[in-house]
């Protein structure tokens, strides 16, 4: 008896990506994204360093900005193209983790890539080229504990003189550099004031005041409440108190004016003198 034959039954496509997405791969994608990567590194690359420029940035909004930090400038670019903004996302890791050196890493990434070009030219395999930078980071991890010293912190000048090496280096690069001796002072102030077994460093704020000089500001060693004297007869009101008894209340004892054709009904005279 001859058997019969089964025809195989049509398999139903299975759509992944919405329609319109490109698809691109091989090595002119990855070229094509390291080029990409280039060009975001170009446009912070003369920030860096003690002569690094400003930038000068509108939005959509026309809000402008000038800064030469390299995790708000990288914020403000609108980058669309998915492998230059791992770029951005590296920046912004940076940020939240350390807080500086963001302009530094995104450089560094942008160096390697640009390295790595003449091997994925050549058809060298994506493997091997991983392990080679893990291989390289591991190597340069060992260098920098050599390299690295131990503090000592029974001479307190001694250890606050080098807290004011490390913070004024941060600040070469900032608006403030020309003033890095009287900020210096006061960030190693402020962190020295923390639990030094915690050093939850949310503890520490700061309060943006417009106008005066610079140097006009101060650390307030307790906390700080960003409002103006605006109330009726604040001039002849004292602007200090020593030892001073604080009550905190959820409630607000401001007066605010009624809505208009508000309406207040009362059933005694009392009620309406008290009104």
């Amino acid at each position: 008896m001859a058997g019969r034959r089964q025809m195989p039954m049509m398999q139903p496509q299975v759509i992944v990506l919405k329609e319109g997405t490109d698809t691109s791969q091989g090595v002119p994608q990855l070229l094509s994204n390291i080029s990409a990567c280039l060009a975001v590194c170009d446009t912070i690359r003369t920030t860096l360093g003690p002569r690094g420029m400003d930038k000068l940035i509108v939005d959509a909004q026309k809000r402008v900005t000038i800064s030469n930090d390299g995790a708000t400038i990288m914020k403000l670019l609108e980058v669309v193209q998915p492998a230059a903004r791992t770029l951005v996302d590296i920046a912004r890791a940076q940020d939240a983790e350390v807080g500086d050196g963001t302009t530094s890493v995104v450089l560094l990434a942008g160096e390697l890539l640009k390295e790595v070009r003449e091997y994925v030219e050549e058809g060298v395999s994506a493997q091997v080229i991983i392990r080679g930078f893990r291989r390289a980071a591991d190597m340069a991890v060992e260098r920098i504990r050599d390299l690295a010293s131990s503090i000592d912190q029974t001479d307190a000048s001694e250890f606050r003189a080098l807290l004011e090496k490390c913070a004024g280096t941060s600040m070469n690069s900032k608006l403030i550099g020309s003033q890095k001796a009287f900020f210096t002072q006061m960030v190693v102030d402020a962190v020295q004031r923390l639990d030094q077994d915690e050093l939850n460093e949310d503890m520490i704020g700061i309060k943006k005041i417009p106008g005066g000089a610079m140097q006009d500001s101060l650390l307030v060693d307790g906390v700080a409440f960003k409002k103006s004297f605006s109330y009726a007869g604040f001039e002849q009101q004292p602007k200090a108190f020593d030892a001073p008894r604080i009550v905190c209340l959820n409630v607000e004892l401001e007066l605010k004016a009624e809505k208009d054709n508000a309406e207040v009904r009362v059933d005694r005279v009392t009620e309406y003198q008290a009104i």
